[in-house]
């Protein structure tokens, strides 16, 4: 029985936790959620020349930031 109301109150704490996040945006504030720095990757286009190119450097499969062996790692 104990273990039901610590699930019951887990759940109720997680949905409180995910709900606060839920806010009413009026209109005049949107434009300052619309600028480019609010972007979690600001220069999305650099970014992933950067990483193509720290994945072609250092001859890794894959890329992303992984740390994969080989190249002379000269990033």
């Amino acid at each position: 029985m104990k273990k039901r109301y610590v699930t019951i109150r887990l759940i109720l704490v997680g949905m409180c936790i995910a709900l606060a996040g839920c806010i009413n945006v009026a209109p005049w504030e949107r434009g300052n959620l619309a600028k480019p720095q609010m972007e979690l990757d600001p220069h999305p286009l650099q970014s992933e020349l950067q990483s193509h190119n720290y994945s072609s450097r250092e001859a890794a499969p894959s890329h992303k930031s992984s740390s994969g062996g080989g190249g002379c790692g000269c990033y």
